[in-house]
């Protein structure tokens, strides 16, 4: 996918690109949370993946790329991850076993994507049209299937270069 996304990254767009091991599928976005609410965390997302509702992993299909919230004034680009039924039951549960625990259900539908980067904050609209961002992401092929036999626990810490991600804890899928 990195690969895939290169002549696009290389059109120097004010985009602050995640990094490679930095790309992720977010089942539910936590927040600053005190650290010491890890193990209640850790419990829950135990929860979550030995719940038996899940099967041993999920199969995504890795496919096309795109912008939230649109090309017009496009804030994410992303690598889009086709809706399937496991997944969402997945994502479901999480938000299930997490709302109890202070962190409220998302109120939007669920749209699977990997974050590829984010519009820099002095970023202009136009500077994405006259460098055709819509159009070399539409030129991309990309498609992959990926297995998630796992879901982590993460902690996203922001650096000048972009956030770096810390598996704070991993459980597996059964």
């Amino acid at each position: 996918m990195w690969d895939a996304i290169g002549p696009v990254r290389e059109r120097g767009l004010p985009v602050k690109w995640v990094r490679p091991d930095g790309l992720h599928l977010t089942l539910k976005f936590l927040g600053d949370v005190d650290d010491a609410r890890e193990p209640e965390l850790r419990a829950a997302l135990g929860q979550t993946a030995g719940s038996g509702s899940q099967p041993r992993g999920v199969t995504v299909q890795l496919e096309g790329f795109g912008v939230f919230p649109d090309f017009r004034r496009p804030r994410i680009v992303w690598a889009g991850v086709a809706p399937d039924p496991a997944l969402e039951l997945l994502q479901h549960r999480v938000e299930q076993v997490f709302a109890p625990l202070g962190f409220p259900s998302e109120g939007r539908a669920f749209r699977p994507h990997i974050t590829l980067g984010r519009a820099s904050r002095d970023a202009r609209p136009r500077d994405f049209c006259t460098m055709g961002l819509e159009d070399a992401l539409t030129a991309l092929t990309f498609a992959e299937t990926a297995l998630v036999a796992d879901v982590d626990l993460m902690q996203s810490t922001p650096q000048s270069g972009g956030a770096v991600y810390q598996v704070k804890h991993r459980e597996r899928l059964s």
